[in-house]
């Protein structure tokens, strides 16, 4: 993902509407690039900032921001552990078969 693209995706992280590949993709160019993750903070910090000041709510956006990011990458490695999980279990599954022909074929 290149900085046009992510900057392109911030209102959708923000919307929380960004489908896990994309999330995926969004998160891991935050984490290597400091000017987009600048840019996503000043964009969250005005957005909601103004959304809140309109609604009059007290708020502390840097721990929502924190809270939304941890979410994020949280997310991100419970998916991996999820895949990885699905990968041993057809491979357990390819194995048994495979044990089951072998007995069959005796």
């Amino acid at each position: 993902m290149d900085c046009r693209e992510f900057e392109r995706l911030i209102p959708d992280f923000m919307k929380q509407k960004l489908d896990f590949l994309t999330l995926e993709r969004f998160h891991g160019h935050m984490e290597e690039c400091a000017n987009c993750k600048e840019e996503l903070v000043i964009q969250f910090l005005v957005s909601e900032g103004m959304q809140r000041l309109e609604e009059g709510d007290a708020f502390d956006l840097q721990k929502e921001l924190d809270q939304r990011l941890s979410e994020t990458r949280r997310k991100v490695k419970f998916h991996y552990a999820f895949l990885r999980v699905g990968l041993g279990l057809e491979i357990l599954s390819a194995l048994a078969i495979a044990g089951v022909i072998v007995l069959i074929l005796r």
